[in-house]
C-alpha cells in the first residue's frame, strides 16, 4: 500500500515536473518571439527602443486608473470627484454614521471654496418646515406638483444598464423624487420601479421621432399617455459636451437599446450637434409651446451657458408673447457636468461652470418679472449637501444629479464609462460584469442617498437661521475668490 503511494507520488512530481517544463519553454519562446515583434515594429518608440520590457509601461498605465484614488491621491486632490467627496455619498447610500472626527480635510482658502454663513439664533426642530411639493408649469393641462427638490439627472438606457435603470427608477419612487430619462427614450425599465419621470427629447428626439428622425406628435402623445411621465426637457446641450451631441459607442447599441432608438444594433449613436428646427429663441419658443400643446403636460429645456448675450432677447421674447408661452422650467448645466463620452476639448474647456452661470441666469429672470414663472433646475457636480446647498443660494428651485446616484449604485469612478468594461455593473451591458449589480438592493442605496442628502441640506439652511432649503439665499453663503478672502454671494453676484 505504501509503495503504490509512493510510486504515485512520484510519478505525479514527474508529470507535473513536466508540465511546469513545457509552460517555461513555452513562454520563453513567447517570449522571444514578442521581443522580436517589438523590436522591428515601428508604431511605438518604447517598444521599439525597449523590446517586450517597454510593454509593462502601458499594462502600468492602465492599472494606473484604477489604483491611483487607493494608494497615491490624498482625500481632497482627485478629480472629477475626490475621495472624501466620494466616500460621503457611499455612506450616505449605506445609511451609515456620517459624521468626521479632528478636523476638516478641505482646504479653506481655495478659491471656490463655499462657505454658509451661520446665524447665531438657528432654527429650532420644533420650528422647521418640511420640504413642500412645488408647481411647474401652472398654464398646462396637467401641472407637475415636484415633491423634493433634489432628483436625478438624465442618464439613458444605454449608457447605463438595465440593472442600473431598474434600481434608480424603485430607488426614486421611494425618495419622492423624479428621475430623468435622458435622451435614449423611455425604456420598460424605467416605467417598472413607477417613479416620476422627466422625458428628455434629445437633438436626435430617440423615442419620439419618425422615420425621418423629425418629432412624431403621435410618438409624443404615446409618451405622455403614461401617467408617470410629469415633463417634457428639451435637451440644446450639456456641460459635458456644449456644442456636441450624444455618444454612445457601437459595443453599447444592444438591439434592445437600438429598437427603443429607432437605430440599427451596434452602429455608434451619433446625436447632431443641435435640433436641426432650433436656430432661434423664436424656433425654441414655438418648439416649447407645440409640445406642451400636443402632450398638455410641462416643458423646458437644458443647456450649458457659455454666450450670455442672447438670454436677454429670449426674456424679451417671452414677455412680447406672453408668459403662458415662456418654458415651464430651465435645466441650467455645468461646464463640469458629466457624460458616458464627450471629446476630451469639450469636456475642460468649453461652456461657464454653475459658481457663474446660475446668478446670471436667474438675475436675467428677474430682469425681466419671469422668475416666479420659470421654475431653474441645477445640474452639474451637484453630489454633496455643501453644492445643492450653494446652487439653492444662488437662486435654484431644484437640483439634479447623475453622477452621485451613481456612487450610490456603487460606481467607483474607474473611468470606463465610454467603453463596455464599467466593473461595476452601471454602465456596461455585460451581463457578466452586470451580476454585481442587484437593482433591489441598490434601489435601497438611491433612497438612502436622497434622503440623507436633503437631510444634511436642511441642517445647512438651519444653521443659517431659515425654516426650510428653499428660503436660503444669496446673503446666507459666501466664495473664496482669488485672493484668498471670502466675499458673500450677495455682494459678488447683486439679487436684482
Amino acid at each position: 500500500m505504501i509503495d503504490s503511494l509512493s510510486s504515485f507520488a512520484i510519478n505525479f512530481v514527474a508529470i507535473l515536473g513536466g508540465i511546469l517544463l513545457l509552460v517555461f519553454i513555452g513562454a520563453v519562446i513567447t517570449a522571444l518571439i514578442v521581443y522580436q515583434i517589438d523590436k522591428h515594429q515601428t508604431q511605438q518608440t518604447i517598444r521599439r527602443n525597449y523590446p517586450l520590457f517597454g510593454r509593462f509601461r502601458y499594462v502600468f498605465e492602465h492599472l494606473g486608473e484604477f489604483f491611483r484614488q487607493y494608494f497615491f491621491a490624498m482625500d481632497r486632490e482627485e478629480m472629477p470627484f475626490n475621495r472624501a467627496q466620494r466616500s460621503w455619498c457611499y455612506r450616505a447610500a449605506k445609511d451609515i454614521d456620517n459624521t468626521i472626527a479632528f478636523g476638516s480635510t478641505r482646504d479653506l482658502r481655495s478659491p471656490g471654496t463655499y462657505y454658509f454663513l451661520n446665524c447665531p439664533f438657528p432654527t429650532l426642530e420644533e420650528d422647521a418646515v418640511k420640504n413642500q411639493p412645488l408647481e411647474i408649469g401652472p398654464f398646462c393641462r396637467e401641472p407637475y406638483a415636484a415633491k423634493s427638490f433634489f432628483n436625478i439627472s438624465g442618464m439613458s438606457f444605454g449608457a447605463i444598464s438595465k440593472p442600473a435603470i431598474r434600481a434608480l427608477s424603485n430607488g426614486a419612487r421611494e425618495a419622492g423624487c423624479w428621475m430623468n430619462t435622458g435622451e435614449g427614450g423611455i425604456s420598460p425599465y424605467h416605467l417598472e420601479g413607477g417613479a416620476d419621470l422627466v422625458c428628455q427629447i434629445g437633438t436626435a428626439k430617440y423615442g419620439v421621432r419618425n422615420e425621418r428622425g423629425l418629432l412624431s406628435d403621435d410618438k409624443l402623445r404615446d409618451k405622455a399617455a403614461y401617467k408617470q411621465v410629469k415633463m417634457f426637457e428639451i435637451k440644446l446641450s450639456q456641460g459635458a459636451k456644449p456644442g456636441k451631441g450624444g455618444m454612445l459607442p457601437g459595443e453599447k447599441v444592444t438591439a434592445e437599446i437600438g429598437a427603443i432608438r429607432g437605430i440599427a444594433e451596434g452602429i455608434a449613436s451619433i446625436s447632431p450637434n443641435r435640433h436641426v428646427e432650433v436656430n432661434s429663441a423664436d424656433d425654441l419658443l414655438d418648439m416649447i409651446s407645440h409640445i406642451r400643446e400636443v402632450t398638455g403636460k410641462p416643458v423646458g429645456f437644458k443647456l450649458v451657458l457659455g454666450s450670455i448675450d442672447w438670454l436677454d432677447e429670449f426674456c424679451q421674447r417671452v414677455v412680447m408673447r406672453g408668459i403662458e408661452q415662456a418654458p415651464d422650467f430651465i435645466t441650467l448645466d455645468s461646464s463640469d457636468g458629466g457624460t458616458g463620452a464627450a471629446p476630451m476639448p469639450l469636456m475642460d474647456s468649453v461652456g461657464l461652470p454653475l459658481r457663474e452661470s446660475l446668478p446670471i441666469l436667474v438675475n436675467q429672470l428677474i430682469k425681466h418679472g419671469l422668475r416666479e414663472r420659470i421654475r431653474v433646475i441645477a445640474s452639474g457636480k451637484c453630489i454633496n449637501p455643501t453644492d445643492v446647498a450653494a446652487a439653492l443660494c444662488m437662486g435654484a428651485d431644484f437640483c439634479v444629479s447623475a453622477r452621485g446616484f451613481m456612487f450610490a449604485l456603487g460606481c467607483i469612478q474607474a473611468l470606463q464609462c465610454n467603453k463596455n468594461t464599467c466593473p461595476t455593473g452601471i454602465t456596461t451591458h455585460n451581463k457578466n460584469l452586470q451580476r454585481g449589480l442587484v437593482p433591489e438592493d441598490k434601489a435601497k442605496r438611491v433612497t438612502h442617498y436622497h434622503n440623507n442628502l436633503v437631510k444634511e441640506v436642511e441642517m445647512i439652511a438651519h444653521s443659517c437661521g431659515v425654516p426650510e432649503p428653499r428660503k436660503l439665499s444669496r446673503k446666507h453663503a459666501a466664495i473664496v475668490v482669488d485672493s484668498g478672502r471670502s466675499v458673500p454671494l450677495d455682494v459678488l453676484y447683486p439679487d436684482l
